[in-house]
């Protein structure tokens, strides 16, 4: 009796471990009844499988303002940093920080004390110079005197007239004028520095008229034309908006970024705007008319831009052409038509042909679940 009790116990243990295992497994069998529902479910939609719930959403016809965003800096129509010819002492200072000065204005005067006597100097000896050729004009009337000491003296003459020019153009350097009507910067210097030639005094910009520069993708090529119409707003001016117009684009396009360059004019009399600041643009290419639309999410990932388009019940994949891209919309160009019904959720799961059953805001209303569930 002792020697049997062993595998009376090794039963006892092989019995409770099928026991466990029929119990695993009748827990994790589907029960009939729900595999009927789901086959039944599958054949109502035509198609002997499980119909898959998808979101969906109608492709509509609207009208829209074709427009291009983008970004840019403003800079002043003309701008320039004085710089003097020549050194020297300053002697006067004609204008006061971010004043509005016109062309011609002198901003600045070095001391020209030296260019003065030379420049007088230089119309003394021209004055003997015209005397003295006069005088052998005469003496050659009478015989007195040959043509090649009149010659001499119309030489002398002319050389004479250019040192008159020389000294009167370095006592001009002298004096630094506005090139142009602009506002004129902050100035570093005061009278009585000393300057070398070349450093900066002054900056004056023409802010009456600014340029928007920005930048583009490539495939506005063809759009792009001189004189259209642009709206620009900057975060620094919240609510107001500045009309431009197109100036002019770069012929080169980046190699980089594969982007066109691109330039804007726009008025400024008012003066809100200053240069240097921050902009945003958008560029007015027309209107649209009847533009099928449809969300982006849409779009099956993939080299080829595809959807599936929801036809009796079923997913059908469509190849489509895609335009524009605004407002987390998609326009379609070619492969769908108005009213067409595409999957916006759970295509990634889905096949060719598969059973779908339309959920969401875009369902049709037969398709929509019913009020209490059922």
């Amino acid at each position: 009796m002792k020697k049997k009790a062993p595998s009376a116990v090794v039963a006892v243990a092989l019995l409770g471990l099928v026991a466990a295992g029929y119990f695993a497994y009748s827990a994790n069998r589907p029960s009939a009844p729900a595999a009927s529902a789901t086959a039944g479910n599958g054949a109502g939609n035509g198609a002997g499988n499980f119909a898959m719930s998808v979101e969906v959403a109608t492709v509509k016809a609207v009208d829209f303002a074709d427009d291009a965003q983008a970004v840019g800096s403003l800079k002043s129509a003309e701008s320039v940093v004085l710089r003097p010819e020549t050194p020297g002492r300053i002697a006067s200072i004609n204008f006061r920080d971010g004043a509005v000065v016109a062309k011609g204005t002198v901003l600045v005067s070095l001391d020209g004390a030296i260019q003065e006597a030379e420049l007088q100097q230089a119309k003394a000896n021209l004055a003997l110079a015209e005397s003295t050729h006069r005088r052998n004009l005469e003496l050659l009337e009478k015989k007195f005197l040959s043509q090649q000491a009149l010659e001499s003296s119309a030489a002398t003459l002319k050389i004479q007239e250019a040192a008159v020019s020389l000294a009167a153009a370095k006592l001009a350097q002298t004096r630094i004028k506005a090139p142009f009507a602009g506002v004129v910067g902050l100035r570093n210097v005061s009278i009585g520095d000393y300057i070398k030639e070349g450093e900066d005094l002054i900056n004056i910009e023409d802010i009456a008229t600014l340029r928007a520069d920005f930048k583009l993708p490539e495939s506005y090529i063809g759009r792009l034309n001189k004189g259209l119409t642009l709206e620009v707003t900057s975060d620094a001016l919240p609510g107001e908006r500045f009309a431009a117009v197109l100036e002019a684009v770069d012929p080169l396009v980046d190699q980089g970024g594969r982007s066109l360059s691109a330039r804007a004019r726009l008025d400024n009399q008012a003066g809100k705007l200053r240069p240097g600041m921050f902009v945003r643009l958008r560029l007015l290419l027309g209107e649209r008319q009847a533009a099928l639309m449809l969300p982006e999410q849409a779009l099956i990932p993939g080299a080829r831009p595809a959807v599936f388009r929801v036809v009796d019940g079923k997913a059908a994949q469509v190849p489509v052409t895609i335009g524009v891209r605004r407002a987390a919309q998609v326009e379609i160009v070619a492969g769908l038509a108005a009213g067409d019904v595409v999957v916006t959720a759970g295509q990634l799961k889905l096949r060719d042909g598969m059973a779908v059953r339309a959920v969401g805001e875009g369902a049709p209303a037969s398709a929509a679940p019913a009020a209490d569930g059922k």
